[in-house]
């Protein structure tokens, strides 16, 4: 042995080598699922979670988004219905989100924060979940919220594209006029500061 080289490398083992047949298959079968697991979460996380994005880069609203979003009615957690035809006519902030999507729990607070200053002066916020209804009641527990949350499930995807994000990524928020119009979109983490320059702005 030349004491100047290091030692080579044992040949690669394999973690199911000297196991028992049925074992093998098991153990072989388990690492599959792992890597498959692994690999699925990670393009859903990317699928989920794009980049931060500025509303001018969003694509246009369609009139069949806003058609869409006041024809809307979910269920609430807590019980009863959402519907959002009741809040037309009224300035509105409406945040799509999931229990799963970290930037959409780190933003609660600033929801809220914004629905009990500008409330008073007629603003209605809108949490549109979408998620499970059981999730989103273990959250709701947790973290409580004043504003009115709705469960729009997985559908709401579809709707969160004809609102201008194509790439359904979230959280994504969208600030409506009392007339109708779309002020503001944001896909990405959003603050109480920002959301009061845009509501000043209205």
């Amino acid at each position: 042995m030349n004491p100047d080289r290091p030692p080579s490398p044992g040949p690669a083992t394999n973690p199911t080598d000297g196991a028992p047949p049925a074992r093998r298959g098991l153990l072989t079968l388990g690492v599959a699922a792992a890597a498959a697991l692994a690999g699925g979460g990670l393009a859903w996380w990317r699928q989920a979670t794009p980049p931060a994005a500025d509303s001018a880069s969003a694509a246009p609203t369609t009139s069949d988004g806003l058609a869409a979003l006041w024809a809307l009615r979910v269920d609430r957690p807590e019980g009863g219905e959402l519907v959002l035809a009741d809040l037309r006519g009224q300035p509105l902030l409406i945040n799509f989100w999931a229990t799963w999507c970290a930037p959409c729990v780190r933003e609660m607070p600033e929801l809220d924060r914004f629905h009990r200053s500008f409330g008073p002066k007629g603003w209605q916020v809108v949490g549109l979940a979408i998620d499970g209804p059981t999730p989103v009641r273990e959250f709701l527990g947790r973290v409580k919220v004043g504003f009115a949350i709705g469960l729009a499930g997985l559908d709401g995807t579809e709707l969160v594209r004809q609102l201008g994000n194509a790439q359904g990524g979230l959280p994504f928020t969208v600030m409506i006029s009392a007339d109708g119009r779309v002020l503001q979109r944001k896909m990405g983490e959003t603050h109480f500061d920002e959301l009061a320059g845009w509501a000043a702005r209205a």
